[in-house]
This record gives C-alpha cells, structure tokens and sequence, in this order.
C-alpha cells in the first residue's frame, strides 16, 4: 500500500514539474523571463484571436446553418492575416467618415485607399516599431473593450432591427452544404498559433502551467464573445448576410456607425501582433534572430507597405476570409501541428494515442481541398457601399431614413441548398 501510494505521489510531482517547466527560447538566457503579466498577455492572446475574422462569423452561419454552424465554431475553438485587417479598415472607417456633415461620397475620407494610407501611417507603423509584445498589452486591452462593445451594439440590433428584416428561405434549417467554406473562415477567425510563441516568450515566468491557464482563459473567452457575436448578427439577417457584418446595416443607422468606428480602431490595434510574427519569421530566416536598430525598421516598413499595397488593390473581404481561412488558418491549426505530433511519436501511426491527431490531420486536408474548391465554385458576392433592399423601408423609429441610393438584395443559391 506504502509503495503504491508512493509511486501515486512522485507521478504527481512529475507532473507538477512539467507543468512549472520552462521551455526557454534558444536566444534567450535561460534565467531571463519576459516582462508581460498573466494578464497582459492573455490580453494580447484574445486580442490575436478576436481579430479581422470576428465580422465574418454571422457569414459562415448563414453558410453552415446556424446550430451546425455553432457547434463548428466551438469545434475549431476547441481544436485551436494581415491583409484583411487593412480591408476592414478601409471599409468600416469610410462609412463613418461620411456620417460626418460635409463628407460626401467624394470626399477625400470616404476614399478607401485614403483611409488605409492614413491609418497606416499614423497608427500601424508606430505600433508595430516596439520591439517588445508586452507593451501592447493595454493596447489590446482597449481593443477587447471596443470588441465588447460592438457585440452589445449586435446585440441590440439583434432585438430592433431583426424583426423587421424578413427571413431568407430555410433560414433556420440545421445544416447547408457550405459548411465547409465556414469552417475556412471561422479557422482563420480563431487563428492564434502564429503569435503564441512570441506571446509566451514575453511571459515574465513562462512555465506550461501559466500558458495553460492563458490559453484556455483566452480561447475560452473568444468562443464565448464569436459565438455570441455569430448567433445575434445571423439571427437579424438570416440569409441575407455579407462576409462583412457591417455591410448589412444600412448608412443611416447611427448605432452601426458607432460600431464601425469602434471596429476600425480595434482592427488598428490588432494590426501590429500580426506585424511582430512576420517580423520574427524574417528575422529568424535571414538575420539569424537579431536584428539591428535600422534593420528592425526597414523589415517592418517593408513587410507594412507589401501588405498596404495588396490591400489598395484588392477589397472583398468575404473572399479573402475564405482563402486565408482554408490556405493558411487551417494548415496551422489542424495539419502542421497533426503532422509534426505523429512525426515526433514514437510507435506505429495507427496506436490509440495517434487516432485523434490522425482524424484532425484528414480533416484538416479535407477541409482545405474542398473549402478552396467550393471558394472557387462559388464565390461570395462583394457589395461595397450599395444599401440593402430592406433599408428604403424600415420604420423611422430605429434610426432617420434618407433615401438610398441603391438597392441590392443578396442571394446565393447555394445557401438555399440544406441538408436538414
């Protein structure tokens, strides 16, 4: 008895040692931690994850269906690109801008490429100079603020302007085929991989307990905030929804131009965590992880303006949701991390503890063949700036109605094709 309970007790501290042991980088010195708190870095860590994805989530319900889309979206938080974030804020900060009197659709603010340029060169550029990630962690804390409240703003409308909105046809079915195009873009929602080794090498202890309790804290709290998002956004729309959540209120709507301009700036903040992994990967391949005074500025002026420039030319977000969803989220977060486990095991590839990792790596192949595919097949509909046709006759009680100057009632067909 004496023996057993021995044995139970050094398995116990075995494990207490690994989860307090710290996997120090090869640069660093081993007794020299980071300078980001728990808490600051789990600030940057949902910040990295309730990124450019989150307005694109209602899309991918009305895609998948929303039960069977919820229960994916879960799924890949469970299991769990820098263009799009410029999109966004091209598309959400001209709208705000032409809320304000004497700024037309002419105007040097309503011109997208303006915005973009701006933006960048006041706020991406300086943020993405720090050298250090920990000192975005108020920086992302004031983006999780201005997440939260564009969810209440969903929300709200939710209750207000969704019954007003008649639903498509079998808006509440269980499932539709497209579902696989949702998984593509709520992996690219939830991606997070790209920036955890440097969020943990920022930790001031980093030990794989204090990493366990970040992660499960940040991707549980941006399941909870997508999911919620996802459900009132689809719920108001139905069908009818654009890969661009805010494409769907109309311009009159003082609300939804609170929550753009709240959007914007919390894509802004958001910019420079991804600006960090790129620099750190160029650093690494060609500077053998160190980079000069000067070069840590031209690699990140560089990497800023090849991003910028894709950005002017290109601007359906729906799209590129999609392609960086099955072309980038979902090898980082169901095949690379699948194939480098079943690599590094020892054993035959078909033991018990190599199933899950192998399922997850087929699905993960299936998803990205088939979502190109489907992508390819049948591509979502851009509308930038042309109102919907619901908005020439919603009662002036939610927000002042001005005649519109378009009308366009989004149809795909496939989204009227359901499995249940």
């Amino acid at each position: 008895m004496d023996t057993k309970r021995n044995d139970t007790s050094g398995l116990i501290h075995k494990q207490d040692d690994e989860r307090n042991f710290i996997l120090t980088p090869h640069i660093k010195d081993p007794d020299e931690g980071g300078t980001s708190t728990m808490t600051s870095a789990s600030f940057n860590f949902i910040n990295s994850i309730i990124g450019s994805g989150l307005i694109g989530l209602p899309y991918s319900m009305a895609q998948a269906g929303l039960p069977l889309g919820l229960l994916l979206l879960f799924l890949v938080a469970y299991i769990t690109a820098m263009i799009s974030y410029n999109i966004i804020t091209g598309d959400t900060m001209t709208k705000v801008f032409q809320r304000i009197p004497g700024v037309g659709a002419g105007h040097l603010l309503a011109n997208r490429h303006f915005v973009i340029l701006l933006s960048t060169i006041l706020f991406t550029i300086p943020l993405s100079l720090y050298r250090d990630v920990a000192k975005l962690g108020k920086v992302s804390l004031v983006s999780m603020l201005l997440t939260l409240a564009i969810v209440i703003m969903v929300i709200v409308r939710a209750a207000t302007l969704g019954p007003q909105i008649p639903p498509s046809e079998d808006a509440w079915v269980f499932a539709r085929w497209n579902a696989i195009q949702a998984v593509g873009v709520m992996s690219f929602a939830f991606i997070c991989h790209h920036n955890s080794f440097i969020i943990y090498e920022s930790l001031q202890e980093p030990t794989l307990r204090n990493w366990l309790r970040i992660t499960h804290m940040s991707v549980g709290s941006a399941a909870l905030i997508s999911a919620i998002f996802a459900a009132a956004g689809y719920t108001t729309f139905t069908g009818y929804t654009q890969g661009d959540i805010f494409e769907n209120y109309c311009k009159n709507d003082n609300l939804a131009t609170f929550g753009r301009f709240c959007y914007g700036l919390s894509i802004i903040t958001t910019f420079p965590l991804e600006c960090f992994v790129t620099r750190e990967v160029v650093s690494n391949v060609f500077f053998n992880g160190l980079l000069s005074n000067t070069a840590h500025v031209m690699v990140t002026v560089v990497i800023i303006s090849a991003v910028t420039v894709i950005s002017l030319s290109y601007d359906c977000l729906g799209v590129v949701l999609e392609l960086n969803g099955v072309l980038s989220a979902t090898p980082l977060i169901f095949i690379i991390p699948s194939a480098c486990f079943l690599k590094l095991s020892s054993g035959r590839w078909f033991q018990r503890k190599k199933l899950i990792p192998s399922l997850i790596l087929i699905a993960g192949v299936f998803v990205m063949i088939i979502g190109l595919v489907m992508t390819g097949l049948f591509p979502q509909d851009c509308s930038h700036g042309a109102e919907m046709f619901y908005c020439t006759n919603l009662s002036s009680s939610i927000f002042a109605t001005t005649p519109a100057s378009a009308m366009l009632q989004i149809t795909n067909v496939t989204q009227n094709v359901s499995l249940f």
